[in-house]
């Protein structure tokens, strides 16, 4: 994680205002163009590699959700979070032998794409006593090198963890597919949304079909207008990432 001097941190705290002003505006645009209201949309930022101080002036900004994809980095970056002020969720592949680490420190895991995984979430929410929300991932491109339950498997997978204790599913999350046009993603943003509407339908004791999380910063207008209350926006709001830091 990159460790900004306090000329860099000025600089890149103006970016943000500038950015996240943006964004409000263009989720409200979406929202509107889809039937809605921007209060329907939730804004989620995806906040890794990006360093605390930055990411509590985004949430002093009226961020309310914030992200992390890697257990190590959030439990490095944990106590530094202004958690009075905005809900942190766990968004990457989460590996069972990792779910201890953050069982009690996330308020939703994004990413639950098996039973092994949901059945260890289980377990150690209930050690802890409480009841943890979860959204199941889902491989929408069927692509072989990502994560994600496959449609076919999606229904069996959701009753599985619907008979688990101590966890609770609320929707669903899905990353397409690298697409060259807006029109070719929003044909996986719109298969989304049907699967999320067919599963709603259903009304599935201990699922409820309130969280659609797809749409990430080059896509999230598009995903909003396909359907999705919630967008995950990391490098639209803090600028493209240095990996090699």
């Amino acid at each position: 994680m990159e460790r900004l001097s306090d000329e860099q941190l000025g600089l890149k705290l103006r970016q943000v205002e500038e950015n996240y002003k943006y964004i409000e505006e263009s989720i409200s645009q979406a929202a509107f163009k889809s039937g809605r209201q921007r209060e329907d949309i939730t804004f989620l930022a995806a906040t890794k590699t990006v360093e605390p101080s930055v990411i509590d002036h985004a949430i002093g900004l009226g961020l309310k959700y914030i992200g992390e994809n890697r257990v190590q980095e959030l439990l490095s970056k944990y106590s530094e979070y202004d958690l009075n002020n905005a809900q942190l969720q766990f968004i990457g592949r989460l590996q069972s032998n990792k779910v201890r680490q953050v069982i009690d420190k996330v308020s939703l895991i994004q990413s639950v794409d098996s039973a092994k995984l949901a059945l260890e979430i289980s377990r150690r929410a209930k050690e802890h006593g409480l009841t943890m929300d979860v959204l199941v991932e889902v491989n929408i491109g069927d692509e072989e090198n990502k994560s994600g339950v496959r449609y076919e498997m999606l229904d069996d997978l959701i009753g599985e963890i619907a008979e688990m204790e101590c966890i609770s599913v609320k929707g669903l999350m899905a990353i397409p597919p690298i697409c060259e046009t807006s029109r070719e993603v929003c044909k996986y943003f719109e298969k989304m949304h049907k699967i999320f509407i067919d599963i709603s339908t259903k009304k599935t004791d201990n699922v409820s079909m309130d969280i659609l999380s797809m749409g990430m910063s080059d896509d999230y207008s598009e995903a909003i207008m396909c359907g999705a209350n919630m967008v995950r926006v990391g490098s639209a709001l803090f600028g493209r990432r240095n990996y090699a830091v």
